[in-house]
């Protein structure tokens, strides 16, 4: 649920108060969040391309994953680029329907994050209950439409007489806008209760769900079991944790007076939610999951030499070894037959 507030004819900017002048240090700081920006968009297409291209990949868990990196994708880019040209800017405005975009773009971003998290709890609560059935209950259209449930938010229009134009922040932020209001905000109250109930209150009551249903298989189940529940819900976890607190400071930023906190340390808290998550959650997924660690580093050895990853093997090496990789990037290798050497050249200090 997502709640648009449709300025009158007063005013046809906003002015965000939040900035100050930093003199020539603005060209490190852009120069800081354009590295930021483009470390971002890099660590999450690299993953997606590799999740979409490895056929081995094409598992439930990893494509709610690439519903996540996508998801950052998409709230980073709400903010970024917007980010960079303030910066540069001396006079710190925006125009009314850019602002009520990017309130759009970042508000669905946090309800499509927190719903993603949901289903992937879900997800590993089947894999980890029910082994034996996963396949059965979680078909490919299933896993369809849970990523259509998670994308699709409604869109509730609401109309606000606004006395003001000036938002605290360096960014439109839904909240900031609404105590601008000079009329009623009752009804905006509402949609925002209920997008907090919707987009965050069901989706944790989902995830303490199905973790406690997890707990309760690996204290009852072998070892193995509970390694494998360790193993696979650690991202998942520390996921939900970061993003959780990153939801904290932004309401409590938002919901009350900041004014005795550091003008920085605002901005940090502010910018928190949505630079940390997006960057967070490529590299940890990346680094847990063997499968795309391993392809990633192909992939950023070939990009980065130009060359191809040699593989040479004869009837003396195991099919089984080259195999995954054969069949994860086949365009990346180039395979010799010979009977005279038994060589695997993969780059094996970064496997």
């Amino acid at each position: 649920v997502y709640t648009i507030m449709i300025n009158s004819t007063q005013f046809l900017y906003f002015t965000l108060s939040a900035y100050f002048d930093t003199g020539v240090l603005k060209y490190l700081f852009f120069m800081f969040i354009l590295s930021l920006y483009m470390l971002i968009v890099c660590s999450n297409v690299l993953v997606i391309v590799v999740i979409c291209m490895n056929r081995s990949l094409h598992e439930p868990m990893h494509l709610f994953l690439c519903s996540l990196f996508v998801n950052e994708l998409f709230g980073s880019s709400g903010l970024f680029p917007f980010l960079l040209v303030q910066i540069l800017s001396d006079i710190h405005t925006v125009s009314a329907p850019l602002c009520f975009l990017q309130n759009f773009f970042l508000y669905c971003y946090g309800g499509v994050e927190f719903t993603n998290l949901a289903v992937m709890s879900y997800d590993r609560y089947l894999a980890i209950c029910f082994p034996l059935q996963y396949n059965t209950l979680m078909t490919f259209n299933k896993v369809t439409v849970l990523i259509a449930v998670t994308w699709l938010l409604p869109v509730l229009l609401a109309r606000l007489q606004l006395c003001g134009n000036v938002i605290d922040r360096v960014y439109c932020g839904n909240y900031s806008i609404v105590k601008l209001a000079c009329s009623d905000t009752r009804v905006n109250n509402i949609y925002g209760l209920l997008y907090t109930v919707i987009s965050i209150i069901v989706p944790l009551v989902l995830i303490f769900f199905s973790y406690m249903k997890i707990l309760r298989v690996c204290f009852s189940g072998s070892k193995q079991t509970r390694q494998k529940a360790v193993s696979t819900c650690t991202p998942h976890l520390a996921s939900l944790l970061n993003f959780s607190f990153a939801s904290c400071f932004q309401i409590l930023q938002s919901r009350f007076n900041m004014s005795n906190v550091p003008n920085m340390l605002g901005i940090f808290l502010s910018l928190y939610f949505l630079t940390c998550q997006p960057l967070f959650t490529p590299v940890l997924y990346g680094l847990n999951i063997s499968k795309i660690r391993i392809i990633c580093k192909l992939i950023t050895y070939y990009v980065l030499s130009h060359r191809y990853v040699y593989i040479f093997r004869s009837r003396g090496t195991s099919s089984e070894i080259l195999k995954p990789y054969l069949d994860s990037v086949p365009w990346l290798f180039k395979c010799n037959h010979t009977a005279s050497h038994t060589r695997l050249l993969l780059l094996t200090t970064w496997l």
